[in-house]
């Protein structure tokens, strides 16, 4: 009786003679090609990050050369004002890392407490907490340490656009469901920081707001009566402070017009560029930062960068300003959902919106605003939250990498 052969495992077998050994294993293609989406895509990650990271590094260059002079004067020792601000950088910096591996659903499910937060804090500036600088009361001071709440507020309003455009997508097309709740809400956040007075942050809100609208496709015809009533507010809120009112008028009544008053900030400032010429007078030389430029350091860094670099490095600033415009289109370009398009979209016009404003009122094409330049400026309380919402915008850019990266190994 013959012995019935046993079937050996498949890993036992032979394969017949002639035959060609088998293709690699579909897994091993998808390991490769999940590889190569996530590569591609993670370029807009890194150009979104490597474009942060050298303005974060040129801003404290630039910091520590404007305001030695002024922070000695001030007895704070040459690298008084560079210290606080590499101070919040190396905070900031980890900050933006941390919160770009935060998955999106952890920012809509935290959307409505963020903006409650964040009105709450700014309600801080109306009690005795609160700190008037340069007639604009939109501080909060806590012993030494002072913090703009309307930072937090920009921050706060870019992930409850996002959430509650997402939530609403299907009815974006009547004007009930977009007014409601983004009126009285994001509306009233604006309201509590013209209260203090800040025209310049007003209108970066409000550019941070329609710039949410317009990219959750919300239809322009909806959008005409809130940017002509918004329009009007402004004009009325800008002539009702005599300092507004005095730099506005100077502004269209010629430069120089009010050299001791109005104009001594605008006129030095124009100075400082004019002064730099082609490659500038050196990093460190500057002349205008010898107390002769106020807020050398912050609203005018600009100046102090086209003094002491000149137009080759003014010009740099600029191409970086707008690699980092390229970076969130590219994002914007690669997102699928509502959310992600919202915020990349706020976001980019917060940013890139608030550098066009500072660096015009520096080349004199619109009144002086008081709006520091994004990245660059001293001020630890921008520097934190801008970074912050930078990190946002990475968390998207991986998530969009990675849905892209799963969506072509399924196709395989």
């Amino acid at each position: 009786m013959t012995t019935p052969s046993r079937t050996l495992p498949r890993f036992g077998r032979r394969p017949p003679a002639g035959t060609r050994p088998a293709a690699p294993s579909s897994g091993h293609s998808a390991r490769i090609s999940l590889g190569q989406v996530f590569t591609a895509e993670s370029s807009n990650y890194f150009l979104l990050l490597g474009t942060t990271l050298f303005l974060v590094l040129l801003g404290l260059v630039m910091v520590l050369s404007s305001s030695s002079i002024d922070s000695f004067t001030e007895r704070q020792g040459f690298f008084g004002v560079f210290w606080k601000q590499g101070l919040f950088a190396l905070i900031g910096i980890p900050l933006m890392l941390v919160v770009s591996r935060l998955p999106i659903r952890f920012f809509k499910r935290w959307a409505w407490l963020a903006i409650f937060v964040a009105i709450g804090v700014q309600l801080l500036v109306f009690t005795p907490l609160g700190d008037e600088v340069g007639g604009n009361l939109n501080w909060i001071a806590i012993g030494s340490y002072t913090f703009q709440p309307s930072e937090l507020v920009k921050l706060a309003l870019v992930i409850w656009m996002g959430a509650i455009l997402a939530k609403k997508e299907a009815l974006l097309g009547k004007l009930g469901h977009v007014a409601i709740p983004i009126l009285p809400v994001a509306g009233g956040a604006i309201l509590l920081v013209l209260l203090g007075g800040d025209l310049g942050t007003v209108m970066i809100m409000a550019g941070l707001v329609f710039g949410a609208l317009f990219f959750a496709g919300i239809k322009l015809r909806m959008l005409v009566l809130p940017v002509i009533a918004g329009a009007l507010i402004a004009v009325v809120v800008a002539f009702s402070s005599e300092s507004r009112t005095t730099r506005i008028l100077s502004f269209f009544n010629g430069s120089g017009a009010d050299y001791q008053g109005a104009d001594w900030q605008a006129q030095h400032g124009e100075w400082a560029l004019a002064g730099g010429g082609v490659f500038g007078v050196g990093l460190g030389n500057s002349k205008a930062k010898w107390s002769w430029l106020p807020a050398a350091d912050n609203d005018y860094i600009f100046a102090i960068i086209g003094e002491e670099l000149g137009l080759v490095g003014a010009i740099v600033v600029l191409l970086l300003f707008i690699a980092l415009a390229i970076a969130f289109v590219r994002i914007i370009r690669s997102s699928n959902d509502m959310f992600s398009k919202v915020v990349t979209g706020a976001v980019m016009v917060w940013l890139i919106g608030q550098a066009f404003v500072n660096i015009a009122v520096v080349l004199g094409v619109l009144p002086v605003l008081g709006v520091p330049l994004p990245l660059i400026s001293s001020g630890g309380s921008a520097l934190l939250t801008t970074l912050a919402a930078i990190g946002i915008v990475l968390s998207i850019a991986r998530e969009n990498a990675l849905t892209s990266a799963s969506e072509s190994a399924r196709r395989r």
